[in-house]
């Protein structure tokens, strides 16, 4: 019987599982990933004009956006578009698998207005049937 009692014992202390270390390392990686997410966010630097009672954004789903940079440079969605010339064509594809054909035009507020004009021709050219101007409340 002795024997029996002693087998029993080691078998009952070697189902203990330490799970420290493993909690160790999610904590370290848990820190790792919050710390790192914030910098996964990709965007494009635009100094917005100030608007007052502007319309809320928030309620449409996934609008396209084309961003017209302080330098001149126009984007669409992200995608940098060599000129206004190119932009047309772009956006006709991209506008082929949607069903509303609304595009939000976001311009720097120091960027020419002749460079304005000639990228919403090129949104109209398209074929889009809503363009909405992007403009940010004015800091109090």
């Amino acid at each position: 019987m002795e024997v029996g009692q002693r087998e029993s014992r080691t078998r009952s202390t070697l189902s203990q599982i330490n799970v420290t270390p493993f909690v160790d390392v999610m904590l370290v990686l848990l820190i790792i990933f919050m710390v790192t997410a914030p910098m996964m966010e990709k965007g494009l630097d635009v100094n917005l004009p100030e608007v007052e009672n502007a319309p809320d954004l928030a309620a449409t789903k996934e609008p396209l956006i084309v961003t017209v940079q302080k330098d001149g440079t126009i984007a669409v969605g992200g995608s940098r578009v060599n000129s206004a010339a190119k932009l047309t064509p772009v956006l006709r594809q991209i506008l082929e698998s949607r069903q509303e054909k609304e595009v939000f035009l976001e311009a720097d507020r120091d960027v020419p207005y002749g460079r304005v004009v000639q990228a919403m021709a090129a949104i109209r050219e398209a074929g889009v049937q809503k363009l909405g101007m992007v403009a940010q409340e004015p800091q109090r």
